[in-house]
């Protein structure tokens, strides 16, 4: 099949790349864009069974309540000490200047004396905005509120910082954007450059950017149509992933299919000769590698967490587009081109003498237990560091530093506790229909304040009492004030445990209680994290195994190379937990970078495992005796993983140039979990373990022998 695929598209070239140019053209002209389907709320991506999601339902139906965005400009003096009475009126005028802007979508700026903090060093301004913080208009009202506030307070001795759920997100916003910006830089100029120095020839360097570029025009719009078509959430970071992938994966299949095209010129093929068999034997790897990893992606489907769940299709679809344009769209380029896509270099007309992978392979062939002793201590030295891996879901430490609303939490909580900013709702609801009893509701908030862990409970009523009662008395909403921050894991546990177990114990009797806020929902996405690792890891791995079985038609390979998958998983989060929680004395990783690891260094680490399997399953139908098919393996298949790791290794380590830091960990994190794939694992692990199980690597198949002499069976043509 995929001979007959070669000649098509080797003998047919113009065709092939008229059709992508014309899918591409119809793709940016009707279908929707990524940024029409991208929610920014992750709290919104769990599913309606989490208590957070139904307290929100509950203070709408209640009180009206939506996701309605916050804001708080948190005001103090520039070197520190108590706001004077001054300094309070000025506080007030901007407040009143806030109010009288009449700024679309604020509903009111509000502070007075009880905003003050108990030690006087800091005054809020509560602002009201109509409409959730990822709406655009809500985020350009931010905007001119902090606008608004450097304007009136200039001049005066007092420093501001807006914060809250749009300020965040707005600072998000703008860092995913530049994000954006500097990874696409960085990928592009990385790829160039390291395919120069591997090729010595700008036609090879820039053959990806053009090629991938294709492919970027059309992916999002896929991507963006599924998602109208199935009601599916993509989060922000998409976009920025996507771009690493595209380049990453695509730049990996185009290299493979460039060394075998190269070997098989090398081995006397006419050019036309040499690509359909080159397309023949790569097609295969890079079908079955990117079912691999489309499998991977599309288990993500049975998470429960949306920001998961909307992470998988979509690359899924990019990296299934890829993989078609990689035994298509590039042949067809290379036909036109034939050994010119080398030019200037000449290196492509003869094999290197003493080449460094070749030395390498005769090593492993000589010493395949020394090899697989060293290779596989290394990993497992480093996995051992994931055994103190902690996880951290502070979503302030994802902006860069010096960000105005991360700067004004910490201003923050120089006067009150660090939970101030988004307190825990508790709601009380009565199940009969009874008005609820006020007494009842404050000596209920008195109990939930001597829980340990609460800095105290707010007043919530007009009229200062201690519970906001609905219009007919049935449901009341409680504020408690964490003593931490509200994305602390401490402040995670205390609502996961102490704090849910007073506040339903203790609830008044006929009443259901329910905790919503900001910590609630990321109490049940850490839920949903857990579970959803617990789901997808042993899913996926089991229909990646299914897939390497199929393309072997062995049982025992397919094992080994999950076991060594499974070993770089966990090497690489070792790795990760060494560099950040060890020297760079990090609380813990971000809770959504085994995911990552998982998408990345499971699924497309396959590929390099892929590669170097079907080069040594190749070589044992060929009748190679085991440790030389490891030898030549390595020799020939070697360099193309360990430049296709290089690149891609580099094109994720361009992440840590974002300023953010999950992009800096997902960047590092996959990164080396690449090279420990790359130039571990598949160039020097899986080859002399299959060269110690020599025939019983490939039972229940048995290969057959070739009569042919080696020197014919290295010349024989594909297909």
């Amino acid at each position: 099949m995929f001979t007959k695929l070669g000649r098509f598209v080797v003998h047919n070239p113009w065709k092939v790349i008229a059709a992508w140019v014309v899918a591409a053209v119809a793709v940016i002209a009707f279908a929707p864009t990524l940024a029409d389907v991208t929610t920014k709320d992750q709290a919104a991506l769990l599913p309606d069974k989490y208590e957070s999601v139904q307290a929100q339902k509950l203070a709408v139906d209640a009180f009206g309540q939506t996701n309605d965005a916050t804001a708080s400009i948190v005001v103090k003096r520039n070197a520190g000490g108590e706001l004077t009475a001054a300094d309070q009126a000025k506080v007030t005028e901007v407040a009143a200047k806030i109010t009288a802007a009449k700024i679309d979508r604020v509903t009111a700026a509000i502070t007075g004396p009880q905003a003050v903090s108990p030690n006087k060093q800091v005054q809020i301004i509560s602002v009201g905005l109509k409409g959730t913080p990822d709406e655009q208009a809500v985020l350009d009202a931010v905007q001119k509120i902090r606008d608004v506030t450097g304007a009136t307070l200039t001049g005066a001795d007092l420093e501001y910082g807006v914060t809250g759920d749009a300020a965040l997100m707005l600072d998000n916003q703008d860092a995913f954007n530049n994000a954006f910006i500097v990874v696409g830089i960085a990928t592009v100029v990385l790829i160039i450059g390291l395919l120069l120095v591997i090729y010595r020839s700008p036609v090879a360097a820039f053959l990806p950017i053009l090629t991938v570029g294709l492919v970027s025009a059309i992916a999002p719009g896929l991507i963006a149509l599924v998602a109208k078509a199935t009601d599916l959430q993509v989060t922000q970071d998409l976009q920025t992933i996507l771009t690493v992938v595209l380049y990453g994966v695509g730049t990996d299949y185009i290299l493979f299919l460039l060394f075998r095209f190269r070997e098989r010129l090398r081995a006397g093929e006419q050019p036309k000769e040499a690509l359909v068999n080159a397309v023949a034997r790569v097609a295969e790897v890079i079908v079955s590698a990117a079912g691999a990893i489309v499998v991977a992606f599309s288990a993500l489907l049975l998470a429960v967490f949306g920001g998961f769940k909307s992470l998988g299709p979509g690359l899924a679809i990019a990296v299934a587009v890829m993989a078609f344009a990689a035994i298509t769209l590039v042949p067809a380029v290379v036909s036109l081109l034939g050994p010119k896509v080398f030019w200037p270099s000449k290196s492509w007309q003869k094999t290197p003498k003493g080449a460094m992978f070749k030395r390498f392979g005769t090593f492993t062939a000589r010493r395949p237990a020394v090899v697989a002793a060293i290779s596989g201590g290394v990993m497992v030295v480093l996995a051992l560091g994931s055994l103190g891996m902690k996880v951290d879901y502070d979503a302030f430490s994802q902006l860069p530093d010096g960000t105005e609303s991360s700067r004004a939490i910490k201003d923050l909580q120089a006067g009150f506790p660090a939970g101030a900013l988004n307190p825990t709702t508790v709601y009380v609801k009565s199940n009969d229909g009874t008005p609820l009893d006020p007494a009842e509701l404050s000596a209920y908030a008195g109990k939930l304040a001597k829980v340990d862990g609460v800095g105290g409970v707010l007043p919530a009523g007009a009229d200062g009492s201690m519970a906001l009662l609905n219009k007919d008395k049935t449901v009341a909403q409680l504020n408690v004030v964490l003593k931490n921050a509200p994305y602390a894991n401490a402040s995670l546990d205390l609502v996961d445990g102490k704090l849910r177990d007073a506040a339903h114990a203790e609830a008044p009797a006929g009443t259901t209680t329910l905790l919503g806020g900001v910590t609630a929902s990321y109490t049940d996405i850490r839920d949903a994290n857990s579970r959803d690792l617990s789901v997808i890891f042993p899913v996926a791995g089991g229909l990646i195994a299914v897939i390497l079985a199929l393309l072997l038609r062995s049982l025992i390979a397919p094992l080994v190379l999950m076991f060594a998958v499974a070993l770089s998983f966990f090497s690489s989060i070792g790795a990760t937990v060494f560099v950040f929680q060890g020297a760079a004395g990090h609380a813990g990783v971000t809770f959504s970078l085994p995911i990552m690891l998982y998408l990345f260094v499971v699924a497309i680490g396959t590929d390099y495992n892929i590669l170097m399997i079907a080069r040594l399953r190749e070589e044992a139908e060929r009748g190679t005796d085991p440790r030389t098919a490891a030898d030549r393996a390595i020799e020939h298949g070697g360099p193309s993983v360990a430049a296709a790791g290089l690149i891609l290794a580099g094109t994720f380590s361009s992440l840590m140039l974002a300023g953010m830091a999950l992009l800096t960990e997902m960047g590092f994190s996959v990164a080396a979990g690449i090279v420990i794939s790359a130039f571990v694992m598949s160039s020097f692990l899986v080859p002399s373990v299959i060269a110690l199980l020599g025939p019983r690597a490939w039972w229940p198949r048995r290969m057959k022998v070739s009569s042919a002499a080696p020197e014919e069976r290295e010349l024989q043509p594909v297909g």
